[in-house]
């Protein structure tokens, strides 16, 4: 059972259509309540009644700090892609509400099986936002890493690093013009992850048909539909041409590595991340949450010295594993397996290690510049031991100066993870929730761990210093990114769109009627030639309805094409960006394109040009 506790000033909800058979009869008013904790609820394959009454245990106990006795059980499926049966969920909850009231509890509880609307005020203290998970008490207890069991005690001091190098306390301050900042420190400072509700991009990725939750897989595996795909591979392919640019080496790894092996086992116990575990004859193993350790054995066993570094190596990673809380799992926000660009760097030293962190730094802006993302889609946090800050306060202020911009700071005491700092871009939604783009650690531990050596200046041994950078962040956040931007846009009355050397179609074509698809198909061709993508709807559907669809697919240009058009050769363009419909010739419609996408990777049009020959994926 998941459960997103809420200590509300209020909440108004009103049932507005039944979604299942099994709803529920509830009249269609509109309710409120106040002063009260609300238990936002999904139940879980195998949930129970014993399930149902620890937690009503767990959340009285909580109340007793509150100094509540009033709550609300409401039914959310949202938290959860592990759902029990409805027959068994609408049980459990009654077993959660008969359960509260039996212990004294004010109990109410909002129709099950219903869509609902509803405002929530939440109160503003740090207990006010809490996630449960509640396990059948059979199930085995989750084997985690000792850096996760820390990383949920771990404390640390928050601030502010303004670019004249000036850091002051988070609640000293002043956010005026700097609103995502402070979205961005209220998120890590309450470590609430859970959503409240459903992410808007939820709905564009399965509108656009670009992906989808996998019901036959574990929660947070991605099915992943043809333009989907297509946007995925592109976002691949142009971080990976960064990385060979930047002078990594590319290396490929396995995903999978054995528990019992030393150097793995320790560093496990280091790295702040959830394993799944595989076993196989007399092994048990865990799938792999990054590159690192297939880079590590790899460069145990290569002789280099000084004049080789820094050695930069490379993967992209398809795929990696954590096992996320099941509240976190939603949408492409926070997946359990995801595809990770890993690119290390062994450096000689502490001073070759800033400068090739600044490096890095410029290029990560670079490359999310490119895939999309501007400085204004993201903040920075820099992350940091007190004693490295205390001896490299000018080094990291360096870093907010290529901002121009305060940054969230995170000042730890002393030091419990393998690296002394890190640095990591962060994504704001529409929900106020932060997700890490792309990030780069300064570890000095690992080297020694694996036994990793060059050859120095004198000809002696040395262990260097591993710097960890993803130069994008997994690819499938960058889509969720790209879709949270899009949805802002449109908010504020912009269209919303991708990027045009990541739109699916990029040119489509509308004939008036069957006589003109001839004409159709020969511009497609000439298109096509051109490495642009191009469609043709020749459904039989009327053009307004055509129009209309191209427009909620976010295609670029569209074209009409009728008689008139094939007569004077000039095509009426309705450009997306400016809505606006312009006459121009194919030649500069081409020009144009390939002005844009000059220099981006190309991929053809992984659909049938024809419309009406395309299977639908959703919907």
């Amino acid at each position: 059972m998941r459960i997103l506790q809420l200590h509300s000033n209020f909440i108004e909800y009103k049932p507005i259509q039944k979604e299942i058979a099994l709803a529920e009869e509830s009249e269609k008013k509109e309710k409120r309540l106040e002063e009260l904790v609300v238990l936002f609820t999904a139940v879980e394959a195998g949930d129970n009644e014993a399930v149902a009454k620890r937690a009503i245990d767990e959340v009285q106990e909580f109340l007793g700090k509150l100094k509540v006795n009033r709550i609300l059980i409401y039914p959310y499926a949202h938290l959860s892609s592990n759902l029990a049966k409805p027959a068994n969920a609408l049980k459990t909850v009654k077993t959660m509400e008969t359960y509260a009231k039996e212990k004294g509890l004010e109990t109410y509880r909002a129709p099950f099986g219903w869509n609902k609307q509803f405002t929530i005020s939440i109160k503003g203290h740090p207990l006010a936002e809490q996630s449960r998970t509640i396990l059948p008490a059979e199930a085995e207890k989750e084997k985690v890493s000792e850096a996760v069991e820390a990383e949920e005690k771990l404390e640390s001091s928050w601030h502010i690093l303004k670019p004249n190098r000036k850091m002051m306390p988070v609640k000293k301050f002043n956010f005026k013009g700097y609103k995502n900042l402070q979205k961005l420190a209220r998120y890590e400072t309450s470590k609430v992850r859970a959503s409240q509700q459903m992410p808007p991009h939820v709905k564009l990725m399965r509108r656009l048909e670009i992906a989808d939750y996998e019901p036959g897989s574990d929660p947070g595996n991605i099915r992943w539909y043809p333009k989907g795909r297509l946007i995925k591979s592109l976002l691949e392919q142009l971080v990976n041409t960064k990385m060979i640019e930047y002078g990594a080496m590319e290396v490929e790894t396995p995903i999978m590595y054995d528990f019992q092996h030393p150097s793995l086992a320790d560093y496990l116990n280091r790295f702040p991340a959830r394993q799944y575990i595989v076993k196989s004859e007399n092994k048990e193993l865990f799938l792999r949450f990054a590159a690192c350790f297939g880079q590590f054995l790899i460069i145990h066993d290569a002789q280099f010295s000084y004049k080789q570094m820094p050695l930069k190596v490379y993967e992209l990673t398809r795929y990696s594993f954590r096992r996320e809380q099941r509240g976190e799992v939603v949408g492409l926000r926070r997946l359990r397996a995801f595809t990770m660009p890993d690119c290390h760097a062994f450096c000689t030293d502490l001073e070759q290690a800033k400068k090739e962190f600044l490096i890095r730094f410029k290029l990560c802006i670079q490359i999310l510049e490119e895939i999309g993302l501007s400085q204004e889609d993201y903040e920075v946090a820099l992350r940091f031991t007190e004693d490295f800050y205390e001896r490299n306060d000018q080094f990291i202020g360096s870093l907010v100066e290529v901002l121009g911009r305060p940054v969230l700071c995170e000042m730890w005491k002393e030091r419990f993870f393998y690296f002394i700092m890190k640095w990591d871009f962060n994504f704001i939604d529409s929900q106020d929730k932060a997700a890490a783009l792309s990030t780069d650690q300064i570890d000095v531990e690992n080297a020694k761990r694996y036994d990793i050596t060059y050859v120095d200046e004198k000809g002696d041994k040395n262990y260097p210093l591993i710097m960890h950078c993803s130069p994008s962040g997994a690819i499938e956040r960058c889509v969720y990114a790209l879709l949270e931007k899009a949805y802002k846009k449109q908010k504020n009355g912009e269209p919303p769109m991708f990027p045009l050397w990541l739109s699916p179609t990029q040119v489509r074509i509308i004939p008036l009627s069957n006589k003109h698809i001839g004409h159709a198909e020969k511009l497609a061709d000439t298109l096509k030639a051109q490495n642009i993508r191009v469609d043709i709807d020749d459904r039989t559907l009327t053009l307004q309805k055509r129009v209309r669809e191209s427009e909620m697919e976010w295609v670029p240009y569209t074209i009409v094409i009728g008689r008139k058009e094939i007569e004077s050769g000039i095509l009426p363009v309705r450009d997306r960006k400016t809505g606006k419909i312009r006459k121009m010739k194919p030649e500069k419609l081409i020009r144009e394109v390939e002005e844009i996408l000059k220099g981006k990777p190309f991929k053809p049009l992984p659909l049938q040009t024809h419309l009406s020959k395309r299977p639908q994926f959703y919907g």
